[in-house]
């Protein structure tokens, strides 16, 4: 696994070993990013929010491509040494805040920080969590206007609109979906 564009390049990331891993894979990622950058235009002074983040990869892509910072929050030790590793690899310490708590505990707490440009979620498969963290993330108005969410289902999940989120687009890439999301248009022409 490894940095796949901008100031961190090549860079190769720490990973997880043994079963019931499924880190996103490289070729995943780089369609991830593509497809963010057609709706985005840029990570530039993007601020992101990587929930069940694992390796940290997404998120510190992002910051690779600009974005200013990102906060990672993960519930496991291993997880949470695992993207402090990677952090430092990047060298990417100064841009990043890593918060060890259960994703939905850490939202409450996150609203002070003010609203995400960018969330990644990514949990873990067939235990109901995306409806509940979408629901929770419209609830606590963290996505700003014009922000994403990409949350990453096992294929064939399906993800649907919850309040004002929207889910505008799914891609399946083996046996992984991909859905980004983004605050329905209230405004009337």
């Amino acid at each position: 696994m490894r940095i796949i564009s901008g100031t961190a390049r090549g860079r190769r990331l720490a990973e997880f070993t043994g079963k019931g891993v499924r880190p996103t894979p490289d070729r995943v990622r780089e369609a991830i990013f593509s497809l963010l950058f057609s709706r985005l235009g840029s990570f530039t002074d993007l601020k992101v929010l990587d929930l069940f983040a694992g390796s940290g990869a997404l998120s510190l892509e992002a910051i690779s491509r600009h974005a200013e910072y990102a906060v990672l929050v993960d519930s496991d030790n291993n997880a949470i040494k695992l993207i402090t590793e990677n952090i430092k690899r990047c060298k990417f310490e100064s841009r990043t805040r890593v918060i060890r708590q259960d994703a939905r505990q850490a939202l409450p707490t996150l609203v002070t920080t003010g609203q995400f440009d960018l969330i990644f979620m990514d949990p873990p498969y067939n235990k109901g969590l995306v409806p509940k963290v979408l629901a929770d993330i419209d609830r606590l108005n963290l996505l700003s206007e014009g922000g994403i969410i990409c949350a990453e289902t096992e294929s064939g999940e399906v993800v649907s609109n919850s309040g004002r989120l929207e889910c505008f687009e799914s891609r399946r890439y083996g046996s992984t979906s991909i859905h980004l999301l983004s605050l329905r248009n209230t405004t009337e022409d």
